[in-house]
Order: C-alpha cells, then sequence, then structure tokens
C-alpha cells in the first residue's frame, strides 16, 4: 500500500530532478540530461585526485606539499551538474543525491582502491547549525549500506575556527589545521576512508588526515564525489 501511494502521489506531484529542478517521474534523483552532463575525470590520476600525465606522480597542484593522506579520488569535475547535486545536497539536505553520490563513488572507485573504515569530513558547527546535518556523514552512511563496510564519525570540528568556504588556499591550509580534532569518545580505524562532498584544495582532507593518523590509523585515503580541477595554473575554482 505504501509503494502504491507513493506511485499515485508521484502522479500528482512528481519527483524533481536534484539538479535542473524539472520533473521526473521516473522516481530518480537525476534526470538522463543531467546525468549525461556530469564531467567524469578519466585517465592517469595524481595522488590527489587531479588528472595527471602519470598515475601517482605528483601534479603541479600538490608538488612539494607533504600529504598526510596516500591518496584521493573523485568521479566527476566539481562543475555544472556536479556543482547543482552538492548545493541541492548542503542547502536542501536531499537524501536520495546523496545516495546517488555513494552510488556513483563505489561503482566507478578505480580496482585497486584500498577500502577501509570511512570516516566523513566533520562540518563545521555554525553550518551544521543552519543545514541541521553533516552532508559528508550522509555520503559516509550510504557508502557504508552499499559497500557492507563499516562508517564511524571519528572527527570533530572547532567552533572558534572560521568556514572553509570563501578563504583563499594558505589561509584555508591554516585555518583547517586549527579546527579539526579527534571526536570523543574516538575509535580510530587502522585503515580510515576519509569521505566528502567536494575536493577543492585539499586542505581540509590533509588536516584529518593529520589528526586520523596521530591518533593511530595507520593508512589513510580520501573519496569524494567531485573535484575542483585547477587548469593551467589559475586560481582553485
Amino acid at each position: 500500500m505504501r509503494a502504491l501511494s507513493r506511485e499515485l502521489l508521484s502522479l500528482v506531484v512528481p519527483p524533481l530532478c536534484a539538479a535542473c529542478r524539472e520533473p521526473e517521474f521516473s522516481g530518480r534523483s537525476l534526470c538522463d540530461s543531467c546525468r549525461r552532463r556530469l564531467v567524469a575525470l578519466a585517465g592517469p590520476r595524481c595522488r590527489c585526485g587531479a588528472p595527471a600525465h602519470a598515475a601517482l606522480a605528483a601534479c603541479e597542484e600538490c608538488r612539494g606539499r607533504r600529504l598526510a593522506y596516500e591518496r584521493a579520488w573523485a568521479p566527476f569535475a566539481y562543475d555544472g551538474v556536479c556543482r547543482d547535486l552538492v548545493r541541492a545536497l548542503k542547502r536542501r539536505g536531499a537524501v536520495p543525491v546523496a545516495r546517488l553520490m555513494a552510488a556513483e563513488i563505489a561503482v566507478r572507485a578505480p580496482d585497486d582502491w584500498a577500502w577501509g573504515t570511512f570516516v566523513p569530513v566533520p562540518a563545521h558547527p555554525s553550518r551544521r547549525r543552519l543545514h541541521g546535518f553533516n552532508q559528508a556523514a550522509m555520503i559516509s552512511a550510504a557508502l557504508a549500506r552499499r559497500t557492507g563496510l563499516p562508517a564511524v564519525e571519528a572527527l570533530s570540528r572547532s567552533g572558534g575556527a572560521l568556514p572553509q568556504v570563501g578563504l583563499e588556499h594558505g589561509r584555508r591550509l591554516a585555518n583547517a589545521r586549527a579546527s579539526v580534532r579527534l571526536a570523543v569518545p574516538a575509535r580510530v580505524p587502522r585503515r580510515a576512508v576519509l569521505v566528502d562532498d567536494v575536493y577543492t584544495t585539499g586542505a581540509t582532507l590533509d588536516a584529518c588526515a593529520q589528526v586520523l593518523k596521530a591518533g593511530g590509523a595507520r593508512h589513510v585515503s580520501a573519496l569524494t564525489f567531485a573535484r575542483a580541477v585547477r587548469r593551467s595554473g589559475k586560481r582553485y575554482r
């Protein structure tokens, strides 16, 4: 009866595509037109997940940086439809979008990816109060359900630090290092896979990895749904 009720309701008030907000009678969170416009990142990847000339070779973005995580990866470029999906998750708390992101990450992850315990990147307290949830935790929980692997919220964020959005690269690095700490009580997995919606500069992921390793993690990697790509030496998007 519940399934029938949902079907009848969808005929009267059809669900909307999370990206373009047009009716999507199939019930999927993303229409076919928007799905075709997702920009997949292919080819060799740097250890930070950026397109590179050779797999796991240091690219322009992370050359000279000492990253605490061993490898980061994302299936899509942070642009267009992908940006709309991230906005839908952050601003509207669209749970189906978190499931979509988790499914795409799980299906597209490299064959040699080292899986472990999912650890969501903690949200800044002000953003959590504003939105009422942490989108990284939603994606992490969806990944755990899909893969059967555990997830644990081992990290927290200091309320004294600034939100990362809008900060330039150098300030992001310093701000992230000062803001992330182990949750109390914390259970730090030996093999941790950080989870977030978007990789921008990698500052927050690096800070999270440093804290996890200081807390006892032996291996830390990172998965995100999207990655901001730096082009022609220009600024991070």
